[in-house]
C-alpha cells in the first residue's frame, strides 16, 4: 500500500512544488473542482479540518490566482470557492496524472480486479 501510495503521488507532488504547493493545496483544487461554490465551510466539513488549517493553504491558492472566493447568491456571509482557469488546468493536470496511472494498473490487472478494487475503496470509504 505504500509504494501504491507513493507512485499515485509521486508526480503530482514534483508539479506542486515547483509552484511551492502541497498534497493539501491538490486536496482544496481536487473537491473545488468537483464541487464549484462549495463553501469554505463545507470544505472543511469535507476534508475534516479546521478553519485554521484551512486558512494559509487557501490564501496560497488565492495568491496563486488559482481559486477565488466570491460572495454566494444566497448569503452575502458567504463566501464560495471557484477554480480559476488556471487552476482548473492545473487540477487537471494533476489529477490526470493519477487517474492514468490508475487506468494502467486497470489494464494490466482485469476487470475483474477493478470491481474488486473498487468494492474495497467503497467499503473503507464507508467507515468514515
Amino acid at each position: 500500500m505504500h509504494f501504491a501510495l507513493r507512485a499515485v503521488i509521486a508526480e503530482p507532488d514534483r508539479m506542486l512544488a515547483k509552484r511551492g504547493l502541497t498534497r493539501v493545496h491538490h486536496r482544496i483544487l481536487f473537491f473545488v473542482a468537483r464541487t464549484p461554490g462549495l463553501s469554505v465551510g463545507e470544505l472543511q466539513t469535507t476534508l475534516d479540518v479546521t478553519k485554521q488549517a484551512m486558512n494559509v493553504p487557501l490564501k496560497q491558492l488565492q495568491a496563486q490566482g488559482l481559486i477565488e472566493l466570491l460572495k454566494a447568491d444566497r448569503d452575502a456571509r458567504v463566501r464560495e470557492l471557484h477554480l480559476t482557469a488556471t487552476g482548473a488546468a492545473l487540477e487537471s493536470t494533476l489529477t490526470g496524472e493519477q487517474l492514468r496511472l490508475f487506468s494502467e494498473a486497470f489494464q494490466a490487472a482485469g476487470s475483474d480486479a477493478r470491481r474488486g478494487w473498487f468494492a474495497v475503496m467503497d467499503g473503507l470509504a464507508k467507515r468514515l
